[in-house]
């Protein structure tokens, strides 16, 4: 779980994961450096789990993208590993989040080979309808046989989900790489889940559900202010290094970038705030390229075992 400055959200996703009908096996919190308190409270609350949970305060903010390198680097770095649950501190998981995961790779299984790369919960607003920031598409290209499989066990075929509860296969992360930590936000939960999946296969799991419980119910286009910064340089930084994606694929998802920038700024209230953001999200998209991990998070305060992970990844293949 990463937190950065949502304290109360932070209790309620503590509690909600220490209310799991399958226990959660180890908890990594990652604090991104806020300044609220939050790594206090998180140090208060994890007391109960014992020698299962970890707090890993970070020195400075890294963002989304930089949390989640350092919290599945640490995950990962464990052998033992097979599944790595990510999280913001804004999800609170249902009762049967974990476990409703757990039985659809078991029922999947059972009907052939065990090649799940990603899992990813259904994930719904404050008033129980889907989230549209959050609700995945079907799999573009699937074949009948995978359609069918996932249909058989209650689920849907996937080819990227976000960062708002997904499930990371450890074997899978130890061969590609991590999260790229230079994304800072946005993009970089497409990236890597759709790097994953590239090969293998990806599961929407309805009978897992959690709550993200952002201000408004509404997708990420809806006005997003300086954020639309990163949606554009990153989205760029997709299509010209990374391998997450097919040369057909990347043309669909070019396009499908292009209708959505154009649909967020005609419906924004800042318009020129948007073009200064896709003017300059354009150029660093363009001249610039991401920088390893390792570079990225140095002198950010991460820990020893993590910092390890990161360095040896850093040659995975992941762009």
């Amino acid at each position: 779980m990463v937190a950065y400055n949502r304290r109360a959200l932070l209790g309620e996703a503590l509690a909600a994961l220490a209310a799991q009908t399958r226990p959660v096996d180890r908890l990594i919190v990652v604090d991104n450096a806020s300044e609220d308190g939050s790594a206090e409270f998180a140090e208060e609350r994890l007391a109960d789990w014992g020698e299962r949970a970890r707090l890993i305060r970070l020195s400075e903010n890294t963002g989304g993208a930089g949390g989640f390198a350092v919290g599945v680097a640490a995950a990962v770095a464990d052998p033992r590993t097979d599944w790595v649950w990510v999280m913001d501190d804004d999800t609170v998981p249902g009762p049967e989040a974990l476990a409703g995961a757990l039985a659809a790779h078991a029922r999947y299984r059972e009907t052939g080979p065990d090649n799940l790369a990603v899992m990813g919960s259904r994930v719904v607003w404050t008033d129980g309808e889907d989230h549209p920031m959050n609700t995945p598409k079907a799999k573009i290209g699937a074949g009948r046989a995978e359609r069918e499989r996932a249909a058989a066990v209650g689920a849907m075929e996937i080819r990227s989900i976000s960062f708002v509860s997904a499930f990371l296969r450890a074997a899978r992360v130890r061969e590609l790489g991590l999260p790229i930590a230079d994304y800072f936000l946005w993009n970089d939960d497409f990236e890597f889940s759709a790097r994953l999946l590239r090969g293998a296969r990806g599961l929407y799991v309805p009978g897992s559900v959690v709550t993200h419980k952002t201000r408004i119910r509404g997708s990420s286009d809806q006005d997003p202010g300086p954020r639309f910064y990163y949606e554009v340089r990153n989205k760029l930084w997709v299509f010209r290094f990374s391998r997450a994606l097919r040369w057909w694929e990347s043309l669909l998802y070019q396009a499908a970038s292009a209708r959505r920038w154009a649909r967020t700024m005609r419906a924004s209230a800042d318009r020129a705030q948007l073009r200064d953001c896709l003017r300059r999200g354009w150029r660093d998209g363009l001249r610039t390229r991401p920088r390893a991990n390792a570079r990225v998070l140095a002198g950010a305060g991460v820990p020893a075992d993590a910092l390890d992970v990161v360095e040896r990844l850093d040659g995975a293949p992941r762009a």
